[in-house]
């Protein structure tokens, strides 16, 4: 019997997997703690995977 197998996941070739990032914005609050921010990939949104039905078109 054969065994089911699952589809590969689609990495999103922008980020290639690492969608959300924090970047160091220099310096330190009055905590201590550094001021970062989080930067998404903007063609994935976050999610580190693109849709099935999305093609990458290559120019001929």
């Amino acid at each position: 019997m054969a065994q089911p197998t699952t589809p590969a996941v689609r990495v999103c070739s922008n980020c290639d997997g690492f969608p959300t990032v924090r970047v160091t914005l220099g310096g330190r609050d009055r905590h201590g703690n550094l001021r970062t921010i989080t930067a998404h990939c903007p063609t994935c949104h976050g999610t580190g995977t693109r849709p099935a039905s999305s093609r990458i078109e290559v120019a001929a």
